[in-house]
């Protein structure tokens, strides 16, 4: 890198100072183009000059491009620390500083404020910005042809079937199905979520300092808390989905919505209790609650860390939320027809044979084109349109949902740039907080604990959707994950490292939905009249020999 960055530097000096030097060697009548006699310009020199300009910067355009890849990360990264050191009077701090000059980092009455923590600022989605670029947008374009491809080969072989055109959608009023009652769940979770937690945080926050017992009050108040986030926020929703069995894409709503709120109610907690406890040391006469508004926009900001305030757009761009959500149906029924050409067919027609290692293997090489597609179509319509369009319409600045994973060369750089709010929940909320308590020590056992956690929570989630558990992701994530975390680390650097990353990519992606898909098959074509809480963790499709 240094030595491509000095031939970089040698090049352009070359340019730069090559003509002075051969002005000064030479007449200075050849500053300008040659002029014949008659007065004309030669218009080939110029030509032959417009040539070699144009040769010599389109080869140092890849070394500028790979420059400015390199370094604008570093450059925006040392803008925003310099920005935090002049605001704290030339003092940077970091989250844990704080802590750092108070008994020997043993100061756990005390954390650092949360400005310290994430900074916001108002920056665009990678997307929006490479979309701009014709090369990149062509590829967007390829997506949909292949779209329209799709709906072309399904009408096809329909009107082929059936001698007429089938325009049904038996696959999406399935997944979605049960509506009403997801509303009336999400309804019931949202407003206890904006209730319960604020006035707990109030009650306590205002009668802290004037507590006699102010540990008794706090773990009054924490019980209750946790009673509110396990049991109404946790249980809730969970019996609510098996109670009524909704289906897939219907219990995936409500999942999802209940492990956000308890997130984000984490997240309102953690930063705003410091504050308080600050306040009191301080005996401050006002008491740093935050308004209900301010806890009411971050239910619905597309982040995952709390601050009173948010950098916000000047202004709302109606035609864009709407492209975004049109963009977030374009994906649904992408998925449906992947499904209905790519995976459906494939699982529909295996064979009555046991389950063996060769149906395996060509189930799971099978699956990895409709998975990588499912992968990327998830990724666009979640974390590039879905959070876009919530973020537009509440002028939230901040649209770094993501980074450039699909360049990473290493997984732990993968984890951190595929899904940024979740991460860096994880990273404060977790993984520093881990730290803290251990005075900053054991930090392969805090990587351990934050795999540990997000590994459960994705199975949970997995579990209750598809209505078994089959640990097939659990396996993967916190085992394979775990070792390539750690062998193929950021040292790892060379382009052969993001094939090798892009090609495991693919294969976890064609084992998971082949092992998940075999199992859903199997327990619809072979269900049991009386089934134990052993039958709900077997695979069944290990046993199940069906005939479709």
């Amino acid at each position: 890198m240094v030595g491509e960055e000095m031939s970089l530097r040698k090049r352009l000096s070359k340019s730069s100072d090559g003509p002075e030097e051969k002005e000064d060697q030479g007449n200075p009548a050849k500053q300008a183009p040659e002029t014949p006699s008659n007065g004309r310009v030669d218009v080939k020199e110029i030509i032959a000059k417009k040539k070699q300009l144009t040769a010599e910067a389109e080869e140092l355009k890849p070394y500028f491009m790979k420059e400015v890849g390199t370094h604008f990360d570093d450059f925006v990264t040392n803008l925003i620390e310099k920005s935090v050191s002049l605001d704290s009077g030339g003092c940077t701090l970091t989250s844990f500083s704080v802590l750092e000059g108070v008994n020997n980092h043993r100061a756990k009455d005390l954390r650092a404020p949360p400005e310290h923590g994430k900074i916001f600022v108002v920056r665009r989605s990678l997307l929006d910005e490479l979309f701009e670029v014709d090369h990149i947008r062509t590829i967007y374009h390829m997506f949909i042809a292949l779209l329209i491809l799709f709906i072309l080969s399904t009408l096809v072989v329909d009107y082929i079937d059936e001698g007429r055109l089938v325009l049904e959608f038996n696959l999406i009023y399935y997944a979605f199905g049960q509506l009403p009652v997801v509303i009336c769940t999400w309804c019931a979770m949202f407003l206890s979520t904006l209730s319960v937690p604020y006035f707990l945080f109030q009650h306590w926050a205002r009668g802290y300092s004037k507590s006699s017992h102010p540990v008794i009050h706090s773990l009054f108040h924490g019980l209750l808390l946790m009673v509110f986030q396990i049991g109404i926020l946790g249980f809730g929703p969970t019996y609510i989905v098996l109670a009524y069995t909704l289906p897939p894409a219907s219990r995936c709503i409500v999942i999802f919505e209940q492990i956000r709120m308890i997130m984000k109610v984490h997240s309102f907690v953690r930063e705003n209790v410091p504050r308080v406890l600050t306040s009191a040391k301080e005996k401050s006469k006002t008491v740093p609650v935050p308004t209900v508004n301010q806890y009411l926009y971050f239910l619905f900001a597309p982040t995952l860390i709390y601050r009173d305030n948010y950098p916000r757009t000047p202004t709302i761009r109606w035609s864009y939320v709407v492209m975004q959500f049109a963009q977030v149906f374009g994906c649904l029924f992408y998925m449906y027809y992947v499904f209905e050409r790519l995976c459906a067919p494939l699982f529909r027609n295996i064979k009555q044979e046991p389950f063996s290692a060769r149906v395996l293997i060509l189930c799971v090489f099978n699956s990895i084109l409709p998975g990588v597609l499912g992968l990327l179509l998830t990724f666009f319509a979640f974390l590039h349109c879905w959070l876009n369009a919530f973020a537009e319409m509440l002028r939230f600045g901040d649209r770094m949902f993501y980074k450039d994973w699909w360049n990473s060369t290493s997984y732990s750089n993968y984890y951190r740039t595929w899904n940024v709010v979740v991460h860096d929940w994880l990273y404060y909320y977790a993984y520093k907080d881990f730290l803290w308590f251990f005075t900053k020590r054991f930090k392969s056992a805090a990587m351990l604990a934050v795999f540990a956690v997000s590994a459960v929570v994705h199975e949970y989630a997995i579990a209750v959707c598809l209505s078994f558990f089959y640990p097939v992701l659990f396996v993967l994530f916190m085992f394979f994950g775990m070792a390539f975390n750690f062998i193929v680390n950021d040292s790892r650097k060379r382009p052969i490292w993001n094939v090798m990353m892009w090609t495991s990519l693919f294969a976890g992606q064609g084992v998971l939905l082949c092992f998940y898909s075999q199992e859903w098959y199997a327990r619809q074509h072979c269900p049991l009249k009386n089934p134990t809480f052993l039958d709900y963790i077997r695979p069944r499709s290990w046993t199940c020999r069906y005939v479709f």
